[in-house]
């Protein structure tokens, strides 16, 4: 009598639009998916009430743990419109991972939350595949998430997914900017495009005011326009851990970095990120022109009558992390960055103010 009344429980909420029994043939995969994401450290197995991590302290005179949690935003759009699920994954693992990277953390561990109305396999494959892969480069552990079916939520073929990230420093390590000083150099990192910001107006302008398509060809654009819009966001965490130890390796207490901030251009671009590790006595000039500016960034400027100040605001404009560094190593720094196959610009410096960013 139970097990046919479970059956019957079961069979009602599969109508009312959750399959229980498909959530569970699909999870069964991931053990071997996220085999390529496990640390040493990691305990137990996926599928827990918790994902078990046993921080090894051994490694840390005081060690501080960092923690973020993050979408991609309007993005998703693009993906569902293309039917392409296997970027977004690696898009949010590495929005996560710069996030905590900017005060000099190595990532430890990954949680995914993904909501949706209808349990689709191929889509819910991708998204795994795209977090496990992004996972394993950063060398970050995927322990866990939680899939929610959720029916007359979301429209059909829709979903939404976020993260969480948690990370260690060593306190004397910690990049908080405090050391900044006028005569810093800036450092600038390319980006592949976008990223994860500004994608409801590059929506508005690209598709609502002039009408193109996905399969739209624009001058500079190696491809169609929607594989333009849906190149994954930049992972610079390891190129920053190379960083620390090679540059900040030696830094006590009673001396500054070489490597002294970072600030992940993201929502905000310029204008609000930099500021967010700038001393209160300090401003940052960024010199416009001292860097390739992607020709998706000139379209939507030139197209959409977008104000260049806000450009610089909505966009990260081709520069996906800025680096504020002591200026006499600035060209030492550069040159390290770019044997690392990573395109950088000396894009600015740091000046008197009061912790704001002009433009010149």
């Amino acid at each position: 009598m139970r097990s046919n009344g479970r059956r019957m429980k079961s069979k009602a909420y599969t109508q009312a639009g959750v399959d229980i029994d498909l959530g569970n043939e699909l999870k069964a995969d991931l053990p071997e998916l996220l085999k390529a994401t496990r640390r040493p450290e990691v305990l137990g197995k996926v599928g827990g009430f918790g994902g078990l991590f046993a921080l090894d302290v051994r490694k840390y005179r005081q060690p501080v743990l960092v923690s973020s949690v993050d979408g991609v935003g309007t993005k998703l759009k693009l993906a569902f419109a293309m039917d392409r699920h296997d970027t977004i994954g690696q898009d949010l693992v590495n929005h996560c991972v710069n996030d905590i990277a900017v005060l000099g953390a190595e990532p430890l561990f990954f949680l995914d939350y993904l909501g949706l109305g209808k349990l689709e396999e191929r889509a819910f494959k991708g998204i795994i595949k795209g977090l496990a892969k992004a996972c394993a480069e950063n060398r970050c552990a995927l322990i866990g998430g939680e899939t929610a079916q959720m029916p007359g939520f979301y429209q059909p073929g829709e979903y939404d997914i976020s993260g969480s990230i948690v990370g260690v420093v060593e306190k004397s390590r910690l990049l908080d900017g405090k050391s900044i000083r006028p005569g810093d150099a800036v450092i600038g990192l390319a980006s592949s495009g976008l990223h994860t910001n500004g994608y409801s107006l590059a929506r508005k302008i690209f598709f609502e005011q002039l009408k193109l398509r996905l399969t739209s060809r624009l001058p500079g654009l190696d491809g169609a326009l929607g594989e333009e819009l849906l190149k994954i966001h930049v992972s610079y965490g390891p190129l920053i851990q190379e960083l620390v130890q090679k540059f900040n390796r030696s830094s006590q207490h009673n001396s500054a970095p070489v490597l002294k901030g970072l600030a992940h251009i993201t929502g905000g671009g310029f204008v609000d990120n930099i500021p967010r590790v700038l001393p209160k006595n300090c401003d940052v000039l960024v010199r416009r022109g001292s860097w390739e500016i992607l020709p998706i960034f000139q379209l939507l400027q030139a197209r959409g009558g977008i104000p260049e100040a806000e450009m610089y605001q909505v966009f990260n404009m081709g520069i996906g992390m800025t680096l504020l560094v002591a200026g006499q190593k600035a060209d030492e720094m550069l040159k390290f960055i770019r044997g690392r196959k990573q395109q950088a610009w000396l894009i600015g410096e740091v000046v008197k103010g009061s912790g704001k960013v002009r433009l010149g």
